[in-house]
């Protein structure tokens, strides 16, 4: 890290971005994205053992010659994680935009105190 990259270190205010109502914004959007993402996932993912526990009959009934709904779950586990991730890579897209005004306006703020202002 050169001086000027340690400049920029000291002269951001961490206490103040992190009250700043842009970063709490910020911080509000992942959130309503990735908590109901989460149960989904940990709840979809733990359902297949419990179903294959106490529906075994159920869960073997045959779909396509041998394959039967406990495999076809299994499968659509991996379906189901890369539809979230694509959905994530999605809001991604607006959680970046958000982070990248909350830099600039720190960086104008930051300019602003060094030069007096």
């Amino acid at each position: 890290m050169n001086s000027s990259d340690n400049e920029i270190v000291q002269s951001t205010d961490w206490d103040r971005i992190a009250a700043a109502p842009e970063f709490k914004d910020l911080m509000a959007a992942k959130k309503l994205f990735i908590v109901p993402a989460f149960i989904f996932f940990v709840a979809y993912y733990f359902l297949l053992p419990i179903l294959v526990g106490y529906a075994p009959h159920f869960m073997a009934t045959k779909v396509v010659g041998v394959v039967n709904l406990a495999y076809l779950f299994a499968l659509s586990q991996f379906v189901m994680a890369w539809g979230i991730a694509a959905l994530y890579v999605k809001a991604a897209g607006a959680f970046d935009k958000l982070a990248k005004d909350i830099i600039e306006k720190t960086g104008t703020r930051a300019a602003e105190a060094a030069e007096g202002k």
